[in-house]
């Protein structure tokens, strides 16, 4: 069974950096798209970034330049390294991992249990 563990969350003031990781289980890591989605407090939850096996990326445009995604094969983990943090960054992010077949329907994949991102302005 697929499992996906986040770490790296917390508090930090608005133009510091944080960096996420996200260890996965159970799964044939390089054969998974991974990637970050996070939800603020009372709006839907938006794709940040993505990574597909062969290390190609997309990022949502309001983290663009702002944000890089890594992937490790060899230790089955993927990173956000997050820059310039803005208060509007704020939320609970969540790292998903889907098979390359279903790239396109990430809510078919495997989802962590989320960590919590604070800006203070």
């Amino acid at each position: 069974q697929a499992q996906l563990m986040e770490s790296g969350g917390g508090l930090v003031q608005a133009g510091g950096s944080l960096t996420l990781s996200c260890a996965a289980y159970g799964i044939t890591f390089s054969d998974n798209v991974m990637g970050w989605y996070r939800q603020a407090s009372g709006n839907e939850r938006e794709l940040v970034a993505r990574i597909t096996p062969g290390s190609s990326t997309n990022y949502a445009d309001s983290v663009q330049g702002r944000f890089t995604i890594s992937r490790d094969n060899s230790k089955s983990t993927i990173y956000l390294q997050m820059n310039s943090l803005k208060p509007e960054d704020t939320a609970v992010y969540y790292c998903f991992s889907v098979h390359l077949a279903l790239a396109h329907h990430p809510n078919l994949g495997s989802w962590g249990q989320g960590t919590q991102v604070t800006v203070s302005s």
